[in-house]
């Protein structure tokens, strides 16, 4: 099959298009390159340097059997602080996306939505129906959403949305304003830097290992129970900011304390927590532990981040949480 995926040069989206091209697929991957890095476009992908909100990405979707749409502004930091951006992106650039392919007639939509839709609501776990957005990172994806379902409704177009949990892995994005938590905190514990927890650290979160993921990516091509449907994917279980502290230690030999700093704005949520018997029921389940998570992600660090020198005194800020 030709596959399309936006925001290929990311962290899920390159890592995606890694396990496609295994999987014998054609791939073409999208991105502007504002956040994704070019170095982690798989070979074998064509690439396509391009803005999802420009009308000339329809000419690379063309006998696409399917599309992901992965691309997005999503540190809810830099969210927080350009409203009107976060806007144009997840919006407009969405919207844009999904125009395009019902130019160009592909078959099927699977598009990115997020845990951060359950922000404001305390019932756990959480389950798709229990929608309460309240950054403005969630709000512009629940606009995406209901953008997503009149297409579905007006022009019949086959849509499956997929909301994230915490996924973390291989090319996790610790080049971000805000890194991710586990990236964040195996880069300082190896150079020897205390790691940053915001507040108590006591924050839980439903952490689930890209490889997993992807496995319901595969699925989503092969399986018309999908269609117009929406899947938590996540791991089931929640640790806490600390546990994970104590995770990576723990696998490092190493015992540097945690500096603690104000909670971060915009991260208002104290647990997520899915609920992914929607995508039990399809035959997905999450397979990788968190520990071994950990290790495989400690090992890409080492062997890719590390040994391609990799400055970590750089200007970014510790970790989102």
């Amino acid at each position: 099959m030709h596959v399309v995926i936006t925001g290929v040069a990311g962290f899920i989206g390159s890592n995606l298009a890694d396990r496609l091209v295994r999987d014998g697929h054609r791939v073409t991957g999208i991105d502007s390159l504002a956040y994704g890095v070019r170095e982690q476009v798989p070979a074998g992908v064509q690439f396509v340097e391009a803005d999802i909100r420009d009308p000339h990405i329809v000419r690379s979707l063309k006998d696409a059997g399917a599309l992901f749409h992965l691309a997005a502004k999503n540190c809810i930091p830099d969210c927080e602080d350009d409203p009107v951006e976060t806007a144009s992106i997840n919006v407009e650039g969405t919207v844009n996306v999904f125009e395009a392919c019902r130019r160009a007639g592909v078959p099927k939509i699977i598009y990115a939505e997020t845990s951060a839709l359950y922000e404001g609501s305390t019932t756990l776990p959480s389950r798709e129906e229990d929608v309460s957005p309240r950054s403005f990172y969630a709000i512009s994806k629940f606009a995406g959403m209901a953008f997503a379902r009149r297409y579905e409704q007006h022009f019949g177009m086959n849509m499956t949305a997929l909301r994230y949990f915490n996924v973390y892995g291989p090319r996790q994005d610790y080049r971000r304003t805000v890194p991710p938590l586990m990236s964040a905190f195996i880069l300082k514990l190896l150079n020897g830097e205390p790691p940053v927890i915001y507040g108590s650290g006591e924050k839980r979160r439903d952490f689930v290992y890209v490889d997993d993921v992807n496995d319901f990516h595969a699925l989503c091509l092969t399986d018309d129970r999908v269609k117009g449907g929406t899947f938590n994917l996540g791991s089931g279980t929640n640790y806490s900011v600390l546990e994970v502290y104590e995770k990576i230690t723990g696998l490092l030999g190493t015992h540097i304390p945690p500096v603690h700093r104000p909670d971060m704005p915009g991260d208002e949520a104290q647990q997520t927590l899915a609920e992914i018997s929607s995508a039990r029921a399809l035959g997905w389940k999450p397979r990788i532990s968190l520990e071994d998570g950990l290790t495989q992600s400690i090992r890409f660090i080492r062997e890719h981040v590390l040994r391609d020198g990799e400055s970590l005194h750089g200007d970014r800020k510790d970790p989102e949480i």
